[in-house]
């Protein structure tokens, strides 16, 4: 399941554009905008400090909020947020309203478990991984913290697919045309180019 809402509180913005958003940041506000749901966006002003904090606590893209915006509730999922290249501060949030009965579309990090019970990384083997996160579309209410990719037993060649992975009730991988690849566990290259000098010194 999806971690527990936590709620933000926010005011309307007036006004627009380039100079409207730096007075709001120089207050120490980001300029952030709650649309979809077929109702007109809305422009809201939030608090930097409490949007960055969120950002950088982890899985601020797929953890449903509520923005209280002048007493009125809505929930949301963040989309995207902008930040400063230079300064890395938070320039812009774009938030999208959800129900209880939206389907969403995410990116969802994969962890990996077990490797100490694979016999192939025992051997020497290392885990390459092929996907750090999956994209699925899921209902805003059941969107997982994380997926889960078992390593246990796994020999060198070995891989594990999407459908080794298990996705919570309803939900599905944006690609659909075939059982793609998280990760596989490959020969080390460093045996591989000790073997290479070794075989030239012999011809040498």
């Amino acid at each position: 399941m999806s971690k527990a809402s936590y709620e933000l509180k926010a005011e309307t913005r007036e006004r627009v554009g380039k100079g409207s958003s730096r007075e709001l940041r120089r207050n120490g506000l980001i300029p952030a905008v709650i649309y979809g749901d077929k109702q007109a966006p809305v422009s809201i002003a939030i608090s930097t400090k409490d949007v960055t904090q969120r950002i950088h606590a982890g899985g601020f893209l797929t953890t449903v909020a509520v923005i209280d915006v002048a007493g009125e509730k809505i929930r949301v999922l963040p989309k995207d947020y902008q930040l400063d290249p230079v300064r890395d501060f938070t320039m812009h949030v774009d938030f999208l309203r959800v129900s209880k009965n939206s389907t969403v579309t995410v990116e969802v990090p994969v962890h990996f478990i077990n490797e100490e019970k694979a016999p192939g990384i025992k051997e020497g083997g290392v885990l390459n991984i092929v996907r750090h996160a999956v994209e699925l579309v899921v209902s805003a209410d059941d969107i997982p913290e994380s997926l889960t990719a078992d390593l246990a037993g796994l020999k060198i060649g070995d891989g594990i697919h999407i459908s080794n992975i298990k996705l919570p009730a309803g939900a599905a991988p944006t690609i659909t045309d075939r059982d793609f690849t998280i990760a596989t566990i490959a020969a080390p290259d460093v045996l591989e180019d000790e073997a290479t000098e070794e075989e030239g010194a012999k011809e040498e």
